[in-house]
């Protein structure tokens, strides 16, 4: 008989555990979007946190900093990442802008922060925007699976899209394109990377929420524990403090 319990306990020890213990390793993506996301050393991959910097990124950790989850993070290209977290449990990637259509695809954790989009004209531009219809008929910069680009695109607007946003602040200042349609805090920044400034921000509007957007498959126990990181960083004075420093 104590040969029977001994085995019985045995093989209840070797079951895997339950709960958000035993939760698979988390991953999370994002992409180069300063200041909120970027390579801390101004590379366009990167393979562990400790080599990726920025706002968001800095939310991230510091909500992981109050859970017992374990994660990895990597900078990719939006495509990559937005797709693989779309197949895969336990997959994150932020920021993502909120938006109906987005909902039902993901779950949600946040908000992390905030944007107000913007369109900007070149150096020394003297165009005028009242509202956003003034721009129809002009060429607009933008890049593939942005939500911004993606805005304009289902209302009609003629937007000449790249892979990634960085090369479009030097393609406006060579009048390539006749506008620029960027974050109000990321655009100035990312041009300021391709030695380009004076651009005129024209028009600015939707101020929107950014989330780290999980895959609907991960369980809930785990969405639940980041939630809860989230709340502590409120209440701790983290989360303001990661949003002073970006000047928000």
């Amino acid at each position: 008989m104590r040969k029977v319990l001994v085995l019985g306990l045995l093989a209840l020890s070797l079951l895997p555990a339950t709960g958000v213990q035993a939760a698979e390793k988390l991953y999370f993506y994002t992409e180069n979007f300063p200041p909120y996301n970027m390579s801390a050393s101004g590379r366009a991959f990167e393979h562990t946190g400790e080599d990726i910097d920025g706002l968001c990124t800095e939310m991230v950790k510091a909500i992981m900093s109050h859970t017992d989850l374990e994660y990895i993070i990597k900078l990719r290209n939006w495509d990559y990442g937005y797709n693989r977290v779309l197949d895969k449990p336990n997959h994150g990637i932020f920021c993502t802008t909120y938006t109906e259509d987005r909902a039902p695809r993901f779950k949600w954790v946040g908000p992390l922060t905030r944007n107000l989009w913007t369109v900007f004209a070149p150096p020394g531009s003297d165009i005028e925007m009242d509202e956003l219809e003034d721009a129809k008929g002009m060429t607009i910069g933008g890049y593939r699976g942005d939500v911004m680009t993606e805005y304009l695109l289902k209302r009609g607007y003629t937007v000449s899209q790249l892979d990634s946003d960085d090369l479009n602040p030097k393609r406006l200042a060579l009048e390539q394109i006749d506008l620029w349609i960027a974050d109000r805090l990321a655009g100035p920044y990312f041009a300021s990377q391709q030695d380009v400034e004076g651009l005129v921000p024209v028009y600015s509007f939707n101020k929107t929420e950014l989330y780290l957007a999980m895959n609907p498959n991960t369980p809930d126990e785990v969405i639940e524990e980041l939630k809860e990181g989230l709340e502590t960083i409120r209440e701790n004075g983290m989360y303001e403090a990661i949003e002073d420093k970006y000047g928000l």
